[in-house]
């Protein structure tokens, strides 16, 4: 049960297509994919060549000074041992890298496709937007503006002005 509690706090993956466990018991699916991604991060960085360099060179000075007894790897045959040892990391490493490559260039392509879909979006949103303001515009042509009504004001001041002249005159008479 705690183990299905901490599948249901993973937020990297939607709930509906997380996998099952395999019969093998692996438990999480995707550990070797972040173990490669940890590998090919560590390969990359000053520290891992400065610390295989001085493996490689202490290998050499240990197999060229030490006592002939000690030694496990000869110089006269071009430290042959060391040369397999590194060809097997490096034939290790290469698959590694490219696996969490291809595992980065998956979250990419989602990555491009979310910002696509948001782009779409954003554009929908603008359309949107600007078709309101020219419709805005529209309805505020048809509005009244101050110099119209003061005009109408006035008109109609003096129409009650003349009516009211009449009507002095009309009850003078």
């Amino acid at each position: 049960m705690a183990r299905a509690d901490a599948d249901d706090r993973r937020f990297d993956t939607p709930k509906g297509t997380r996998r099952a466990r395999s019969f093998r018991g692996s438990g999480d699916s995707d550990r070797f994919g972040r173990f490669t991604e940890l590998v090919a991060r560590g390969m990359g960085t000053p520290g891992f060549l400065l610390g295989l360099s001085v493996f490689a060179i202490g290998w050499m000075v240990w197999n060229t000074f030490a006592p002939e007894e000690w030694r496990f790897d000869s110089i006269a045959i071009g430290f042959t041992a060391l040369t397999l040892v590194l060809s097997l990391q490096a034939s290790y490493a290469a698959p590694l890298i490219l696996l969490a490559q291809n595992r980065q260039d998956d979250r990419d392509r989602v990555q491009i496709e979310q910002d696509r879909q948001r782009a779409e979006r954003n554009l929908a949103d603008t359309e949107y937007l600007a078709r309101e303001v020219v419709a805005l515009r529209l309805a505020m042509k048809d509005l009244a503006s101050r110099e119209f009504i003061r005009s109408e004001l006035r008109s109609i001041i003096e129409e009650l002005d003349r009516r009211d002249e009449e009507d002095a005159e009309h009850g003078r008479r």
